[in-house]
C-alpha cells in the first residue's frame, strides 16, 4: 500500500503545469442558495457541462462548483496539473481500480445540472467558529444529490487509505445510482491525512448535521443507511457498530443498514446491523479472506449479511461499471429497502 501511496504522490508532484493554489477560496465554502441574479447564473452553468476531454482546471473553475471545487478532488493541499484531462483522472486515485472517466464525468454533470436548476449541492457541516479553532475542518463538507422529498437518506464515505478521498469514483457515482430508486444521497468529504478516528468524527458530525437540518434538506431520517468503501467502509462500519455519539456526534438512532465495500475492517459489536458486503476476488489490499472472517463472525452473532465476491477484480472498483460487479450499488440499495420500516 505504501508503494501505491508513493506512486500517487509522485503523479501529483511531478505535474509540469500545476494549479498549486487553485481555488484557495474554495476552502471557505458555505451552502449556497439561489438568490438575486440566479437565472443568469443557472443559464451559464447549464450551458457548460464537462466531458472526458475537459481539463482539471475546467472543473476547478466551473461556476457550478464555485467556492468548493477543490473538495470534489481527492487530495487536500496538493498541486494539480490544470492541463490534465478528466480522461486521466484515475491517475489521482492510486488505491483504486476500474476508474471509468465517463462515469466520473456523468456524476459531476449531474451536480452541474442540479446547480443549474437552483439546487444547492454543497453544505458545510462545521461552523466558522469550529473551522477557526481547527482549520483542518475546512477540508470537510457534504455533497447532496436529491432523491424524492422526504425519502430516507444514504450517507457515503469514499475511500483513499485516509490519505485522500475518492469521491469522484466511489462517492458521486454511488449517489447517482441510489437516486435512481428515489432515495436521497450525501457524499462525505472528510479530512484526509489524520487517520480513521478523525475521519469517523467527521462522519458523525455530518450525520448529526443532516438530522438537525432534515426539514430544510427535505430528507427523512428514519431508516437511513451508511455506506463506505475501503477506508470509508471502516468509518461506516464503526458508526454501525457503536453509533454516532461514540464519535462525538449527537445521540441518534443507529442506521438501518451498513454497506461495506472492500475493507480489512475486523471490529464488530454484539449488536450489529444488517450488512451488505462486496469485494474483488483479487483484492490485494483487503483480501476476501479477511472480509469473509468478519462476515462469518457477524452471521454467527445472528446478523443478516449479504456477501458478494466478484471474479477478476482487485481493490477499489467503485460502481464496477463494465465488470462483473456492475449494478452492485442498486442491489445494495434493494437490500437496504428490506430493513426500512413500512409506513
Amino acid at each position: 500500500m505504501q508503494a501505491l501511496k508513493s506512486a500517487g504522490l509522485s503523479l501529483l508532484l511531478s505535474s509540469t503545469a500545476s494549479l498549486a493554489e487553485a481555488g484557495d477560496s474554495d476552502m471557505q465554502a458555505h451552502a449556497r442558495m439561489p438568490g438575486n441574479g440566479a437565472t443568469q447564473q443557472e443559464s451559464r452553468v447549464q450551458a457548460n457541462p464537462l466531458s472526458t476531454g475537459s481539463r482539471i482546471s475546467d472543473l476547478l473553475n466551473h461556476p457550478a462548483f464555485a467556492g468548493f471545487a477543490r473538495l470534489l478532488l481527492p487530495w487536500d493541499d496538493r498541486p494539480y496539473d490544470g492541463e490534465m484531462r478528466l480522461s486521466d483522472i484515475g491517475a489521482l486515485l492510486p488505491y483504486h481500480s476500474q476508474v471509468v472517466p465517463e462515469v466520473v464525468v456523468s456524476a459531476l454533470n449531474r451536480m452541474i445540472d442540479d446547480v443549474g436548476q437552483g439546487r444547492t449541492v454543497f453544505f458545510d457541516f462545521y461552523s466558522e467558529e469550529q473551522k477557526r479553532l481547527a482549520p483542518s475542518k475546512r477540508h470537510a463538507g457534504l455533497f447532496f444529490l436529491r432523491g424524492k422529498p422526504g425519502a430516507p437518506f444514504a450517507i457515503i464515505a469514499p475511500g483513499g487509505g485516509f490519505a485522500y478521498v475518492g469521491s469522484v469514483h466511489e462517492g458521486f457515482p454511488y449517489a447517482v445510482d441510489i437516486n435512481k430508486l428515489g432515495y436521497n444521497a450525501f457524499v462525505l468529504k472528510y479530512r484526509a491525512g489524520y487517520g480513521g478516528g478523525v475521519a469517523t468524527q467527521d462522519l458523525a458530525a455530518a450525520i448529526s448535521y443532516i438530522f438537525e437540518h432534515a426539514a430544510t434538506l427535505g430528507v427523512g431520517t428514519q431508516d437511513y443507511s451508511v455506506w463506505g468503501s475501503s477506508a470509508g467502509a471502516r468509518m461506516a462500519a464503526s458508526i454501525g457498530s457503536h453509533g454516532v455519539a461514540a464519535f462525538g456526534g449527537k445521540a441518534l438512532p443507529k442506521p438501518a443498514t451498513v454497506v461495506m465495500a472492500y475493507t480489512g475492517h475486523s471490529d464488530y459489536s454484539s449488536d450489529e446491523l444488517p450488512t451488505f458486503v462486496v469485494v474483488g476476488e483479487h483484492d490485494g489490499i483487503a483480501p476476501p479472506a479477511i472480509m469473509e472472517r468478519r462476515v462469518a463472525a457477524l452471521r454467527k452473532a445472528g446478523t443478516l449479511v449479504e456477501y458478494h465476491k466478484y471474479p477478476g477484480l482487485g481493490h477499489g472498483f467503485g460502481t464496477g461499471a463494465g465488470t462483473p460487479a456492475e449494478g452492485w450499488v442498486l442491489e445494495a440499495t434493494r437490500f437496504w429497502e428490506r430493513f426500512m420500516v413500512k409506513r
